[in-house]
């Protein structure tokens, strides 16, 4: 059996790592919404209908965290732009990189630009 890799290790540490509050949700919230844009890309094999669905329930839940007003609109944008094309999602993930930097460290940062580089092609 094949091992299935562990995507976005270092925005998940973040997460555990980080005092409750802030950081924390700002972490756990982004990791989804990267976990919904790497979904984006043409070779997951995710149909568009089944992208729109996750979006909807992501939203639900992003609404019972507390997030910082700009942090919340792009991640609300990378959540939407996952039910779209790839260029969508590398977009959206490129806007919250600007807007949560100061709330994620080095290595979660790399892994956005990683992933908004992954969706461009």
């Amino acid at each position: 059996m094949a091992t299935t890799p562990f995507r976005f290790p270092a925005i998940a540490a973040l997460a555990g790592r980080a005092p409750l509050g802030g950081q924390r949700e700002v972490a756990l919230a982004t990791f989804l919404a990267a976990r919904l844009a790497f979904d984006a890309h043409p070779e997951r094999g995710l149909a568009a209908q089944s992208r729109a669905e996750r979006a909807v329930q992501a939203r639900t839940w992003l609404s019972t965290m507390t997030l910082p007003a700009n942090v919340r609109t792009t991640l609300l944008q990378v959540i939407d732009a996952s039910a779209q094309e790839a260029p969508a999602a590398a977009e959206a993930v490129r806007g919250l990189l600007a807007a949560a930097a100061s709330y994620l460290d080095t290595r979660s940062k790399t892994e956005l630009e990683r992933l908004a580089i992954a969706l461009d092609r």
